[in-house]
């Protein structure tokens, strides 16, 4: 069984302040509170891993929520207890989600040493007017000496999240913040760039719907935004970091193997309020009310099976976020079905409106596509 992969996302649903613009399953919650939720977590971990215990760990995502509110002796346990159930690969990708104002030198020197090999850092903008907007609790000098702490801590695999299409926000100062980060020694391994959505439940959703967002304050255009993409994605690739995914950009071999498994489809398990797992061909959401869980981290869970349809119309969606696109052999290979026996039309339109690229391997979306992703992957739906 040790042959068979498996990724972990572990949930840690605690932050400092709700961002404004953030609709994740996640709160401000005491110490206590965490304390006992990493006891639980660790207790899924053990129960839930005996289901799947021979399996081989490639990688482990710590996502939020903010991870880096849990001191390094509480994620060297849960790791601990990871170690303990599955086989963990000596090789695997241990990532941490990590925003500034909230790690100290010492838990970052204490991730690094319990195993975590990679931190994706908050940065969202360099601009104080920006990060005020947006309720971030940090401010550029802070990430500076995240920044600093980190690489000091030894991390040599560092990401920055990025956010662009903010209120007031203009191709000029897009530019600023992103030749902020390319300034940065040494230089980050990674960048994930992520175009606003006013999601309903949050104070952005209020706020528009108010009509805050006018004026000074007025959303991009969308032809101010598909202009700060294809600016991205040129800056960047100047910059030696090379997009592989419409949000997600590497230096070659640094890519966050982790995400990619998610959009080639491979099983991971969920752990943790909220955590989504796919597992064969049974989609798994666990307990999202954190008082349930605390009280029995194994009740609450529901399985969603996924039909072949629903299989294969995810295999297209998920694969042509990625740079690499979707292959004929390996859709043929998982379906036992033929690409162009479902979808022919669907490509040769998409590909005369200059959407789709196709090289008779396999179809990726044209720089335009990225642009209009969603309308393409619409297309692909199959009927029932």
């Amino acid at each position: 069984m040790q042959n068979k992969e498996l990724m972990l996302y572990l949930h840690v649903p605690f932050c400092a302040r709700k961002c404004h613009y953030c609709d994740f399953l996640s709160g401000v919650h005491s110490s206590e509170t965490i304390s006992r939720y990493v006891d639980a977590i660790r207790r899924e971990i053990r129960e839930r891993g005996k289901e799947y215990s021979g399996r081989s760990v490639t990688s482990i995502f710590f996502g939020g929520g903010t991870p880096s509110l849990l001191s390094h002796a509480q994620v060297c346990a849960i790791l601990e207890t990871v170690r303990s159930v599955f086989f963990l690969r000596d090789d695997a990708e241990i990532t941490m989600e990590c925003n500034p104002g909230t790690a100290t030198a010492e838990n970052l020197s204490g991730y690094r040493r319990a195993g975590v090999n990679r931190l994706s850092i908050g940065l969202q903008s360099v601009k104080e007017e920006e990060l005020r907007l947006l309720g971030r609790i940090h401010d550029f000098p802070a990430f500076l000496e995240t920044y600093r702490m980190a690489r000091e801590a030894g991390f040599q695999n560092v990401s920055v999240d990025l956010m662009n299409a903010l209120p007031g926000q203009t191709p000029g100062s897009w530019k600023e913040t992103l030749e902020s980060v390319l300034s940065l020694v040494p230089a980050p391994e990674h960048v994930s760039v992520y175009s606003l959505i006013v999601e309903e439940g949050t104070r952005f959703y209020d706020w528009e719907k108010e009509g805050k967002f006018t004026g000074r304050l007025a959303l991009p255009s969308e032809d101010e935004d598909r202009e700060m993409y294809a600016y991205t994605g040129r800056r960047l690739r100047e910059a030696g970091l090379l997009q592989y995914e419409i949000s997600n950009y590497a230096r070659p071999g640094m890519q966050c193997r982790h995400n990619y498994g998610y959009w080639t489809r491979k099983e991971y398990l969920g752990l943790g309020t909220g955590a989504a797992s796919l597992l064969g061909e049974v989609r798994y959401l666990n307990e999202t009310e954190l008082s349930k869980y605390l009280e029995d981290p194994l009740a609450g869970r529901s399985a969603q099976p996924l039909s072949k349809k629903d299989q294969m119309e995810e295999f297209l969606f998920l694969g042509l976020r990625t740079t690499r696109g979707v292959k004929r052999k390996e859709f043929r290979e998982c379906f036992g079905e033929e690409m162009d026996g479902l979808w022919k039309a669907v490509i040769g339109k998409n590909v005369a409106d200059g959407l789709l690229e196709d090289d008779g391997e396999g179809i990726r979306l044209t720089a335009r596509g990225m642009d209009l992703g969603n309308y393409v992957s619409a297309q692909f739906l199959l009927e029932e």
